[in-house]
Parts: C-alpha cells; structure tokens; sequence
C-alpha cells in the first residue's frame, strides 16, 4: 500500500466561531483516533489533504504533528463536506499498530469494456467500496473489478473477489457490478374504428345554433313581405 505524507498542528480551539475562521484561511480540522489510547485534535492544510481525500486510492499516512517527536502511520477513516461547494469542512484519521487488525472501506475500480455494454445493455457499478479487514500491512489501495467478460443479464458478486491476507465483510451474494438490458419505452398503442373496404368517413354537418336564429329570421321577414303585399 502506498505511503503519503501530512504535516499537521495540535487544536486547542474547539469553538465553532474558530473553525470557521480555520476554515476561511484554508485549514481544516480533524482528529487523529487510537494514537496511544488518545484522540488528538489536530488541523491541516486543505491544500496537503487535496492528494488524500481527491482520490479512489488508500493510503498509509505518514502524519507528522508538529510537536511530537515520533510521526505516526494512520489512514483516513472518514471525511465530512460542505454539501453546497464540496468543501471539506472536517477529517478523522485511525492510527495503526502493528499486528493488530483493522476494519476499513477501500475503493472498487471497474476495469474493461463489458461484452453486453456493446450489445446494447447498461453497466451498473452497484458497490463502490467494499468493508474489509486486515492487518495494516496488508491494505489494498483499492480494488480492481474486470467487467470485460459480462454479457446482459451477468453480475460479478463479492464471493467472486479474492484478495490475500483480507477478508471482506460484505454479503457475498451481493451484487458489484452487472450489465442489464436496455429499458424500452412502450408508446400506448391509439385504437381508431376501422372502415370497411371502400368505405368512406361520413361527414357531419351541423348547425349553430347562431345559424339556426339567422334562418329563422329569413323566413319571418319573407311571411312579412308577403302579408304587406296582400294587404296593398
């Protein structure tokens, strides 16, 4: 597993009002859990934690607290973000000590074009990390996932990974990546009445009854007409 290394501080502020202010200047506050029984405060440059947390890689930090004499091999357990800009706003990091298990996610990485993908099926990456443990020497930077052989209708299962020195804790029937078929669109069919051979739509005609009013009129004013002549 790769190495990285991190320069941090010790906080002695913990007022919100204060890590705001850290945070406006571009540092970031976090804690550093299981350093010798205790959990430290520290705080750190977003620019350092850039390469850390901007990545589907792990790693073993090499963190250096300022003050303390003996640098300390942790990884990162979890970071937390502004939801609005995706900033990170505060990290957590596990020390690690040697011969003692931990438990941890590392990132999955799909690897391959699927076969079904070019038949016209759908790659769904379902699980983007999967839970293990292991002993920090034996910590995969990530896990990669080969889909290049899956046809539509094909999944590849967590039973299906095997890594050496580390168990994985997910449901093994669980599904990490599969290829399904194309969703179609069904149009809703439209039922017309149909016409016999030779047959032609009738027309229909219809009067307002504006129109009816203006007929009637015609006829009283030719009765009108006609009595007026009688009368002469």
């Amino acid at each position: 597993m790769p190495e990285i290394t991190l320069n941090a501080k010790k906080r002695t502020e913990f007022k919100r009002s204060i890590s705001k202010e850290l945070r406006k200047s571009g540092m970031i506050p976090g804690v550093l859990y299981g350093a010798g029984g205790e959990n430290i405060p520290i705080v750190a440059t977003e620019l350092s934690l850039r390469p850390i947390i901007d990545t589907s890689e792990s790693y073993v930090i090499i963190l250096s607290v300022e003050g303390e004499k003996k640098a300390a091999e942790c990884i990162l357990k979890d970071v937390q973000f502004e939801p609005l800009n995706n900033q990170p706003i505060h990290f957590d990091l596990l020390a690690l000590k040697k011969g003692e298990v931990i438990h941890l996610e590392v990132n999955v990485i799909i690897k391959g074009s699927a076969i079904g993908v070019k038949e016209g099926g759908i790659l769904q990456h379902v699980l983007h990390k999967l839970d293990v443990q292991c002993l920090p020497k034996d910590i995969p930077s990530h896990i990669e996932v080969d889909v290049s052989e899956l046809a539509i209708g094909d999944s590849i299962k967590v039973s299906s990974i095997k890594l050496e020195n580390v168990t994985i804790l997910n449901d093994e029937n669980s599904s990490i990546a599969s290829v399904v078929p194309p969703t179609v669109e069904v149009e809703p069919e439209v039922e017309e009445a149909e016409l016999e051979e030779g047959e032609e739509e009738p027309e229909v005609i219809g009067k307002s009854k504006k129109d009816e009013g203006e007929e009637k009129t015609k006829e009283e004013k030719k009765e009108d007409t006609k009595e007026e002549k009688g009368k002469k």
